[in-house]
């Protein structure tokens, strides 16, 4: 939907907790896209060394101590690697409790293999490769990787040249080709990954900005609105105070004036509460489809152009308690409401793919919640609620009566 929506506090922060795991869930598979990506093409470059080695002609025992030294270097770097993924601009560069014997196996592997083979790429590739998956400050990673990948290129060139020059050049291409780019192709994956984990971030603050101006509005109205009423009961009393001994019929009525007051503070309160939560209809929706879209879930709404008409007071509070139940208890990939006008009623419908552990949403628990809770509003408005369940498909319809008028057409959102 293209209206901007405003916030709906209510179903925010009763579906925050359910909105926050399902954003969770959705990065933990992008980074496991990531980090398989990074220990993938460093298994390859592994492998393509023992394969080199045995087209080059080295003996089986420094084959298979190469292979193995390269699998215990592969090993160890999963840690740094794994440890990037909850990394904060504070934390320190290395954390040696955990990194110490990743850089040990790396820099063990790269001088043992280094002298076996007598390839300088090899010796120094495994501790380059670790040094990239350190916590480096942003900006200063890419110099690091800019001067390691210059570094690999010439050591590949001292080594084409000078170092195995008995051996054929283009066997070793292959092997050197993929260990230059080793470094830059592990920095730009994690690029993508520090990229994602701050809009994730943005994403967060911004929703958690909306909750806190929307508090502090809400809040300022209630100390103007009270601070008013508040002192001016003060004034009357005190007045009241003052004429009781003197006059007693001028006390009672400054009296009754405060009770007045009081009576107008608490009006003004409900008035203020009912304005806060009275949102448009059309509003409602849009802030529903934002809300579940924010959650991860794929969601669309269709609104029919009168959508003004329809009593707010009895499907606002619907709306907000579906989308909540659909945030809490669904399956999280799909949603789809509607608010149409037909046969003199307002039918709203929103569906869902159903979790496959729990039954059935049944809503927040407490009174005048749950489905009982949407029933007892339908009811209230002279409508109906009805429940269906079709395999993963969960829909939830509730129909109240229209006033006869003009029954627009429908737009998608």
């Amino acid at each position: 939907m293209s209206i901007p929506p405003e916030p709906v506090s209510a179903a925010a922060a009763s579906a925050e907790a359910r909105g926050s795991l399902r954003l969770t869930r959705n990065i933990t598979a992008t980074w496991w896209y990531v980090s398989i990506a990074v220990v993938v093409f460093q298994l390859m470059v592994v492998g393509f060394l023992v394969s080199t080695l045995i087209e080059v002609g080295f003996d089986a025992l420094t084959t298979a101590a190469v292979g193995v030294g390269g699998l215990l270097w592969w090993a160890a770097t999963l840690v740094p690697l794994f440890d990037y993924r909850h990394r904060t601009a504070d934390a320190p560069l290395v954390n040696w409790r955990r990194h110490l014997v990743p850089l040990v196996t790396a820099a063990a592997f790269g001088l043992g293999a280094g002298l076996a083979t007598g390839a300088w790429v090899i010796g120094v590739l495994p501790l380059i490769q670790m040094v990239m998956l350190l916590n480096w400050p942003p900006g200063v990673r890419l110099r690091v990787v800019l001067a390691a990948t210059a570094l690999l290129v010439a050591l590949a060139v001292i080594d084409m040249r000078v170092t195995l020059i008995e051996d054929p050049a283009e066997i070793w291409a292959q092997y050197f080709f993929l260990a230059v780019f080793l470094p830059m192709i592990t920095v730009s994956s994690l690029w993508s990954w520090d990229v994602l984990a701050a809009l994730d971030r943005a994403r967060t603050s911004e929703a958690r900005l909306a909750a806190t101006q929307e508090r502090l509005r809400l809040a300022n109205d209630v100390h103007d609105l009270q601070g008013h009423h508040l002192q001016v009961v003060a004034l009357q009393l005190e007045l009241a105070e003052r004429l009781m001994p003197r006059d007693a019929a001028a006390g009672m009525e400054q009296l009754r004036a405060a009770r007045a007051s009081v009576d107008d503070a608490r009006q003004g309160t409900r008035d203020l509460a009912t304005r806060f939560r009275s949102v448009p209809l059309r509003d409602e929706l849009a802030n529903a489809v934002d809300l579940l879209r924010a959650a991860g879930t794929e969601a669309e709404a269709t609104v029919a152009t009168d959508a003004s008409l329809a009593p707010a007071s009895a499907l606002g509070p619907v709306i907000r308690e579906t989308t909540t139940n659909v945030l809490r208890h669904g399956g999280g990939r799909w949603a789809r409401l509607s608010l149409t006008r037909a046969n003199g009623s307002w039918r709203y419908e929103i569906s869902n793919d159903a979790a496959p552990d729990v039954p059935e949403p049944t809503g927040a628990t407490g009174g005048g919640s749950g489905l009982k809770g949407l029933a007892g509003r339908a009811a209230e408005a002279g409508g109906a609620l009805e429940v269906h369940r079709e395999g993963e498909t969960f829909t939830v319809v509730v129909t109240v009566p229209a006033d006869e008028g003009f029954a627009g057409e429908e737009v998608a959102g």
